[in-house]
């Protein structure tokens, strides 16, 4: 093993490193965000890889790009949340790779939520968009009528206190991006609260005219969880995952920008 300090690094090929899931239209999702992100680097190898469910892994990606002459490559992590994804399983397919035998720097970026407590305008702005654009469908904000006064931000769930602090700062950034219209966290799974309880709390605060900011990349059971839970309790609005929202693009080659190697890998040196 060899020590080896963080410090940013040129990109190279990107590998977007997604969760993963057996539902097919998550995988649509995935794919049209690698196709926005190669519309803006149209010279840049851009693949995309899965943890779970689905191929290929990153480690198989990773020695194709070397075994076609790739000097060096920088996994993104397609995650909203540095939990346990971000946190062990994207260094252990790096280490994967490493022990098939993979030599050339590899840099690993930031997730797409909050880093250091900042979330992106980037982000903040698809929401935004996605939101609108329902909103819009559904005639909330059209002339004459009443805009949304309260919003569920509607995320997947964890039991990393840490990770729950960063959607919940996802959520205070934007009610302040919405001129200040209370949002409300809700969970689909490993913590509360529920959408529906996520409604009735909007509710109890004077809310009448709920949307939901939905905080996935990509549609699935457990997207399909929680916003089935907040329609039940009476959201009129729901907006659709980020999927491959311009703006993601965008993030995905800022976090993929400041990538650093991770400070003990296997050393790859001749």
């Amino acid at each position: 093993m060899t020590l080896r300090l963080w410090q940013p690094t040129a990109p190279g090929p990107l590998v977007l490193v997604a969760h993963g899931s057996r539902d097919p239209r998550a995988a649509r999702a995935n794919a049209a965000l690698v196709a926005a992100v190669r519309r803006s680097v149209p010279r840049t190898p851009v693949r995309l890889s899965f943890l779970d469910h689905a191929g290929p892994r990153p480690a198989d990606v990773l020695l194709d790009l070397e075994a076609a002459g790739a000097a060096r490559a920088t996994l993104v992590p397609l995650l909203l949340t540095s939990a346990y994804h971000g946190r062990v399983d994207i260094p252990a397919a790096l280490m994967t790779a490493r022990e098939q035998g993979l030599r050339m720097p590899v840099s690993i970026s930031d997730v797409l939520g909050p880093v250091g407590g900042v979330t992106s305008p980037l982000l903040l702005a698809a929401l935004r968009r996605r939101l609108a654009a329902a909103s819009s469908a559904a005639g909330v904000w059209a002339p004459g009528r009443l805009p949304l006064d309260g919003v569920v931000l509607a995320a997947a769930g964890t039991r990393d206190a840490a990770a729950r602090t960063t959607v919940e700062t996802v959520a205070a950034n934007l009610s302040t991006a919405l001129g200040g219209v209370p949002c409300q966290v809700a969970y689909a799974s490993a913590a509360a609260p529920t959408g529906d309880e996520a409604v009735a709390c909007l509710r109890a605060e004077g809310a009448r005219h709920i949307g939901v900011a939905s905080y996935f990349l990509a549609p699935g059971l457990l997207h399909e969880t929680v916003i089935t839970a907040a329609r039940s309790a009476g959201a009129a609005v729901v907006a659709e995952p980020l999927g491959g929202a311009a703006e993601l693009a965008h993030l995905v080659l800022t976090r993929s920008r400041t990538a650093r190697e991770p400070i003990c890998t296997m050393a790859y040196a001749a």
